[in-house]
């Protein structure tokens, strides 16, 4: 394939066209006018945009890179002869997010379109390679001398040194057969580990499955004894709180006659006290003591006897004196009178007084003997009586009422404390028996004992229950142990076949990289042979042998020389001539035959001097007898 023009509206081409030649085509412009755009365009036309690309750090897709700075739609042309024909070939874009993707072929200056040649395939029919091989061969970016690796170059490369086939690539077929073992065992992952953990499972649950039917089989029966132990406990449970409760009332009941007794016979000795209390109120002496009363009785006793002796002794007074003395008294006047003689009327005088001092004797004891009768009528008033004697008898029969009294009083409240203490006592007989018949709250007793053991029992079965629920649902979330053990069997199974295609898989792992090898070194020579001889060509006979590893890395010996050196022993020059020299080689190698693809070069030989810039230049030249070969620089 030859390109004859190209027509781009792309990054920041507009409608610019470039027309080519046969052989060596150098297209001189300086830096940022657009080389690199013309190489992108060119690869484009051929292998379309890749509109899966996405954005990211230090990367930018073709599709945003190209976009044309104009905001004209993405879109080119590009002339072409192929196999002897000429062809036009149109990208042009009819949705935003998928640039250039309407594709169109057709023969120069006609509207028939090329059967079989399509956006998808062109780059591909019209170079015979792929976008791939087409990239680290005949494509060689600015900055991008250096060839690296990738499976459709192995693809190549396979087919060139073996049987022509481009299908089978080592890197693809070591990194199936790497990702089939992945697949079957990587450390803890894959298919393998997988069966493993669940045959692991499968036998846990299968243990656990037979241990749970073992655990639900003893807790069937631990739970029929318990039904029957709280079968048990529940009729001596009824039993006990029948006789609890006919043992409280008869209590209780006993304790309420008891305490009517108490207190009819309180209420009985109440009235008796009160009997005696009014009969004392009552009576002659009142609501004194005993010895209130016989002392004060005493005393008037004592005090009628005084005034009866008093009276007595009153009887006995007369006006006898008086009238005597009065004579005397008269008869001494007239003595006097007659006589007078001082010493008489004295003596008349003296008599007069004495019978003044009888007389008024006389009247004071005829009213103290009154006063006397009147006082000991009083004392016999107070007391009702009209003998002193009975005095004495009202003061025995007052200690006798008071002493009655107070035994009633005694006896009432002996009866009242009685009362009073029995009613607490049936208080707390009421109380008790409340609690023996409120048969809900902890209490004493053979029914609370019972009670509780049934409680426990209850708690034993309801354990139960709960454990062999538990152990059901497990049971039920494993499954029946038949099946697990039939899944045992096919995990086994799957386990032996997956062992022996890992065992397989290991083996062809192993002969391919051996046939890899084989196919290495039947082509590694071969490059090395002519990247040699194109290194060769480039330094003017410095270095004359190139040796390249399977990932493309080469070193190169100088003539004379033992050692091979390294990128890190080459000059910046050096290197982009041995990398120029293996990629011209591997073109040479990996392109088809026959109608050759073109060799796109974009700066390349930017760090090459003077001289060596000449001789990479009489080589392109070389090549270009046989291959077209576009070459965009900075450089004259």
């Amino acid at each position: 394939m030859r390109i004859r023009s190209a027509t781009a509206s792309f990054g920041k081409l507009e409608n610019e066209t470039l027309r080519f030649h046969e052989g060596l085509n150098v297209i001189h412009a300086p830096n940022e006018s657009g080389k690199s755009t013309w190489c992108a365009f060119i690869r484009a036309m051929l292998y379309g945009i890749d509109t899966s690309e996405r954005a990211k750090k230090g990367f930018l897709p073709d599709k945003q890179k190209y976009a044309p700075w104009s905001g004209a739609p993405m879109e080119g042309q590009m002339d072409v002869i192929a196999d002897g024909c000429d062809i036009t070939i149109m990208r042009t874009t009819r949705l935003p997010n998928a640039p250039m993707q309407d594709f169109k072929a057709v023969y120069t200056g006609t509207a028939d379109e090329v059967e079989g040649l399509t956006g998808s395939n062109a780059g591909e029919m019209l170079t015979g390679v792929s976008k791939e091989v087409f990239r680290r061969s005949a494509f060689i970016g600015q900055g991008a001398v250096a060839v690296t690796g990738g499976p459709e170059l192995e693809k190549r490369i396979n087919a060139i040194v073996s049987t022509g086939e481009e299908e089978t690539s080592f890197s693809e077929a070591d990194e199936r057969l790497k990702a089939w073992l992945r697949k079957r065992r990587s450390n803890r992952n894959g298919e393998l580990p997988e069966i493993e953990a669940k045959l692991d499972e499968a036998n846990r649950e299968l243990e656990e499955a037979r241990e749970g039917a073992r655990q639900i089989g003893e807790l069937e029966e631990a739970l029929k004894e318990y039904e029957k132990e709280c079968g048990r406990l529940e009729a001596e449970v009824a039993e006990a709180r029948k006789q609890q409760r006919k043992t409280a009332l008869e209590k209780l009941d006993q304790s309420d006659r008891e305490l009517e007794a108490k207190r009819k016979n309180y209420e009985e000795l109440s009235a008796a006290y009160s009997g005696k209390r009014e009969a004392l109120r009552n009576s002659r002496l009142g609501m004194i003591s005993a010895e209130d009363a016989a002392e004060k009785t005493s005393e008037d006793a004592e005090r009628y006897a005084d005034l009866a002796d008093r009276a007595e002794a009153a009887k006995g007074a007369s006006p006898l004196l008086f009238i005597v003395c009065l004579v005397v008294a008269a008869a001494l006047a007239a003595v006097y009178a007659a006589k007078h003689i001082l010493i008489l009327i004295i003596a008349a005088g003296v008599v007069c007084l004495l019978g003044i001092w009888a007389a008024l004797s006389y009247i004071n004891r005829r009213n103290s003997s009154r006063e006397t009768e009147e006082e000991k009528r009083q004392i016999l008033r107070k007391y009702s009586v009209s003998d002193p004697e009975e005095i004495r008898k009202i003061a025995e029969e007052h200690a006798r009422i008071v002493s009655e009294l107070k035994e009633a009083e005694r006896r009432l409240r002996s009866a009242g404390e009685d009362y009073n203490g029995s009613r607490l006592a049936q208080a707390e007989i009421r109380k008790r028996a409340i609690d023996a018949l409120d048969f809900s709250a902890e209490g004493v007793g053979e029914a609370s004992a019972l009670t509780d053991l049934l409680r426990a029992a209850r708690e034993k079965k309801a354990a139960a229950e709960r454990d062999l629920a538990r152990l059901r649902g497990r049971l039920e979330h494993i499954g029946d142990s038949v099946v697990i053990e039939s899944s045992i069997a096919y995990l086994e199974d799957r386990y032996e076949t997956v062992s022996g295609e890992y065992d397989a898989i290991e083996l062809a792992e192993k002969v391919l990289r051996e046939a890899d090898q084989e196919i290495q070194n039947r082509f590694s020579p071969r490059l090395g042979e002519l990247a040699a001889e194109y290194m060769s060509v480039l330094t003017g006979g410095k270095y004359d042998s190139v040796m390249i590893s399977k990932d493309f890395s080469a070193m190169a010996k100088e003539s004379g020389g033992s050692i091979a050196r390294g990128s890190e022993y080459l000059s910046a020059g050096t290197l982009d001539l041995l990398y120029l020299a293996v990629r011209l080689a591997v073109c040479e190698l990996a392109l088809p035959e026959g109608e050759n693809c073109p060799l796109i070069i974009d700066d390349a030989l930017v760090n090459l001097d003077e001289e060596r810039t000449a001789k990479a230049m009489e080589l392109l030249g070389e090549i270009a007898r046989s291959r077209q070969v576009i070459l965009f620089s900075c450089r004259e």
